[in-house]
């Protein structure tokens, strides 16, 4: 997308917050806002009116609700979209990122978030909209949507290099199902546990496990301070919060920290690979998935250094390719690969009970 401002519909039935993400929206000097609908069926006609660039969407809303309207746009008019969501309907979220959308922001109405804060948020998801490969969204609905196929248990580990005991993950936006995708690609009985840095808000991260644990042949759950890490295991950081892994006598142990002031993006995949990389050395294997920025890459270096091993995500398959462009920049990886790739290479470092 050029530099042209972002043009913007505003779907949501509460007035209060068509007006408070207008005002975000034709103030940030990246988009404009192009109409606003106070439902799903009037959002249908104004989304063939105008053509937005992007559509905030709120899900529940009377008549037509935000899931039927990602179905009907996502077939009839591709485009990106941006779940407003509540704390209440977290849940609800990641059916949404299912169906097509982008990300997800929560609600201005939340009296927890300073407008400051939500002024900021947007404007980064408005600067996403840029580097965003909307036809690699549309592949992974078609590949989430399709019947899954569990990748066999017997992978053949790579020669000349040591078995990874800990596979750490870290992504962005377009992560949610990128991580889905991974994961349930991945058997029972991998010997190897795995960290999961996603960034995301406080609060959606539990339901965000839950979901990744029912569509998944592995034990995932939320991090909690003192977890074992272990095989079998997955670990999903706390939403902004950081997850890190640590030495407990002969064992390695989970510690949910509070983020540093250096930390710009929260979880922090450069946290975890850092104290991934001190943990378990050269027994470490990251993978760094679609995402904006550049969290990962000085985390990517700390783990090469320490004899561990990278997988990066390909622009081919990556929703915004930001995150594993950096960490390709510093000549560290081992692996670029298409997503749907990615599984197989794990299982060959870290072999199959």
């Amino acid at each position: 997308m050029s530099d042209h401002l972002i043009r913007v519909l505003v779907v949501d039935d509460s007035a209060f917050n068509r007006r408070t993400i207008s005002e975000i929206v034709d103030n940030s000097g990246l988009g404009k806002v192009v109409g606003v609908a106070r439902d799903g069926e009037e959002g249908i006609k104004k989304a063939f009116d105008s053509k937005p660039d992007l559509i905030t969407l709120d899900l529940e809303m009377p008549r037509m609700d935000g899931f039927t309207f990602l179905r009907i746009i996502m077939k009839s008019l591709p485009t990106p979209v941006l779940v407003i969501s509540s704390r209440s309907e977290n849940k609800n979220v990641f059916k949404a990122l299912e169906l097509g959308a982008i990300d997800f922001l929560a609600k201005p109405s939340n009296h927890l978030r300073s407008p400051e804060t939500l002024q900021m948020e947007l404007a980064s998801k408005l600067k996403v909209v840029r580097e965003l490969k909307f036809r690699n969204v549309q592949r992974r609905i078609s590949a989430l949507t399709a019947p899954t196929s569990r990748m066999a248990a017997g992978a053949v580990r790579e020669e000349g290099k040591p078995k990874a005991d800990v596979v750490v993950i870290g992504a962005s936006t377009g992560g949610p199902s990128a991580i889905q995708s991974v994961l349930g690609s991945l058997p029972q009985k991998l010997d190897a546990a795995v960290l999961i840095s996603q960034h995301m808000p406080q609060g959606f991260t539990r339901a965000f496990s839950e979901r990744l644990d029912k569509n998944s042949n592995l034990r995932v759950k939320e991090a909690e301070d003192g977890d074992p890490i272990e095989i079998g295991t997955v670990l999903v950081a706390p939403g902004g919060m950081n997850l890190l892994a640590r030495k407990k006598g002969d064992r390695a142990v989970a510690a949910v920290v509070e983020k540093s002031e250096e930390d710009k993006y929260v979880p922090s995949v450069n946290a975890m690979f850092g104290s991934a990389a001190e943990t378990f050395a050269e027994r470490c294997l990251a993978v760094v998935l679609t995402g904006m920025g550049n969290d990962g890459s000085d985390g990517a270096k700390i783990i090469k250094e320490a004899g561990g091993s990278i997988i990066a995500e390909s622009e081919k398959t990556s929703i915004v390719f930001g995150m594993p462009r950096e960490v390709i920049n510093t000549k560290m990886v081992d692996e670029i690969l298409n997503l749907e790739d990615i599984p197989a290479a794990i299982m060959s470092r870290c072999r199959s009970r």
